[in-house]
Formats: structure tokens, sequence, C-alpha cells
């Protein structure tokens, strides 16, 4: 067994994630109070200043990074790993945690905190989406503007997302779009269009069947209609959506154009409107400690 003596674990806490009532300094420290491993807590600030992720981890040269977070935390770290050989782990500590239900990370602390020592780790591919890195889930239409509502509201957690789909639900808004993919060219009218990196939503729901995180592509999933069933099981059931309602594509390279500006998001994170889309896989650029 390889000793963990001198092993290096950096934790990037986000203190504006999910639940402000947690203390993760203390239950960091306890964890790890009768290990050999040296752990180093580093907090984002409020605003956060992303390039303050890069410059710790290049001061501090981890041999692990563990982001403390929602799934936009999550792709912040990872965007300063892709191509290195550093592993990341997860604690879900945001009000979705997407990824960390993709790759089976409990959500409890001392568990999730158990497989950043006792765990795998497993290679994947992330999505470069116009100047952002996809590592989840990026979409426009409905669950974007769903995303923009949430942001503003004083609602949190689940009720939260609820009542931010119920508001743009009755707003029926609708995307006219022309995608071309590696192998073809259609236009659609959706109320919703998802960049799928992985298979399902913070929130539980499965979007993505087919979606696998270490194969040669990525998913177009478009849902042609919402319904109040589908928020149904978006919210609640995290059953399927209505495969009559709904294609899916898969590519390595994505061109989206707009008829009018959409809502737009990427790993949980409102980026205003567009109308245009550019993606592309980068595989096999990033390792993550799994269960």
């Amino acid at each position: 067994m390889k000793s963990t003596l001198g092993i290096k674990i950096l934790f990037i806490i986000n203190p504006g994630s999910g639940c402000k009532d947690i203390d993760w300094d203390s239950i960091i420290k306890n964890f790890y109070k009768t290990s050999d491993y040296c752990v180093e807590l580093f907090h984002l600030t409020v605003p956060c200043h992303p390039e303050s992720i890069q410059t710790k981890i290049k001061n501090y040269i981890p041999d692990k990074v563990v982001a403390v977070g929602g799934d936009g935390t999550v792709k912040m770290v990872a965007q300063y790993l892709q191509g290195t050989q550093i592993p990341l782990g997860i604690i879900p500590a945001g009000s979705a945690n997407g990824l960390a239900k993709e790759l089976m990370i409990p959500e409890d602390p001392l568990k999730a905190l158990d497989v950043i020592v006792n765990g795998g780790t497993k290679r994947v591919h992330l999505v470069k989406i116009n100047d952002h890195l996809c590592i989840h889930l990026s979409d426009i239409g409905f669950n974007a503007f769903m995303i923009k509502k949430f942001d503003t509201a004083n609602d949190r957690g689940m009720w939260g997302y609820v009542k931010a789909s119920w508001k743009v639900f009755w707003n029926k808004p609708t995307v006219c779009v022309t995608i071309q993919t590696d192998s073809t060219s259609i236009k659609r009218d959706a109320a919703m269009l998802v960049i799928a990196n992985a298979t399902r939503y913070g929130t539980g729901a499965l979007i993505n069947p087919i979606g696998r995180l270490d194969d040669e592509v990525f998913e177009v999933i478009i849902l042609k209609k919402i319904s109040i069933a589908e928020i149904f099981k978006m919210m609640i059931t995290h059953t399927p959506y209505d495969y009559t309602k709904t294609e899916i594509l898969q590519t390595k390279t994505l061109y989206i154009q707009t008829k009018k500006k959409a809502h737009f998001q990427v790993d949980g994170e409102y980026l205003g409107v567009i109308n245009e889309i550019k993606a592309y896989i980068l595989p096999n650029v990033l390792t993550i400690i799994t269960p």
C-alpha cells in the first residue's frame, strides 16, 4: 500500500455554495487529524476570482485537488486541472450537484471525504462551448431561463428550483435553432436544447440516458416541448423525459445558431443570452476521483 505520508491535498471551498451553515473547515480537519496527509484549505472569495485557484495550485503543488461546492465550483477547479495528471475530487456542497450524482459520490460529507482517500480515478472528457469549459451539462432555453430566475430569487434548494421552473413555464419560451453536427444539419423549434457531457441534472432529472463521461462523443438533446408532466419528472420523480418529445444527436463538434437570442447556461452558471454556439470535445483531459 502506498504511504500517505506527505501526500498533499488541496481543498477549494466555495462558501457561497448551497447550505452556508456547514463548518467545512472543522469537518475536513477532524477527518484528517489522525492521518499522514498534508491538508490545505483554500476559501474562494465572494465575489469569486477564479484565477486565484490557478495561483494556489501552482504555489502549493498538490497531489490531489478537491472542489467543495456545486457544479459551478467543480467546473472552476477543473479548468485549471485539465491536461494535468492531478486528480480532481468532489465534495457535493451546492444547490445542485449533478456531476457528483453522476459519479455516485455520496452527499454525506464524511462518506465523500472517504472517497477522496480510498476511491479510484477515472479519466474523462470535457466539452469546450464557445469560451467556456463544460464538465457536466449546458443548455439554452427553458432550463437556462429557470436558472436565471433561481439566481435572483430568495428560495434555495429544490423548492427554489420548483418555483423558478413554474415561473418560466408560464412564459413558454421556445427557441428556433439550426443545428450542425459531424453528420447532419437540421432546423428545429424547441423548448430547450441541451449539450450533454453527462446524463442527469443536479435535481436528479435524467436528460441524457445514453451519455458517458469517458466515450468519444457528447450528446445534443432537443426537447421539443416542456409540459407540467415534464417539470414533475425533472423535479420529483427523476424519470426520463418523454421520448416522443425528445431527439438525441451524438457528435464531436457542434454549431448552433438561434433565430433570436436565447438564455444560456453552463454547469449551472447563467451566462446571459446568445444566438450562436460552437462546441467540440476535449477527450481524456481530466482525472476525477470516484468511489
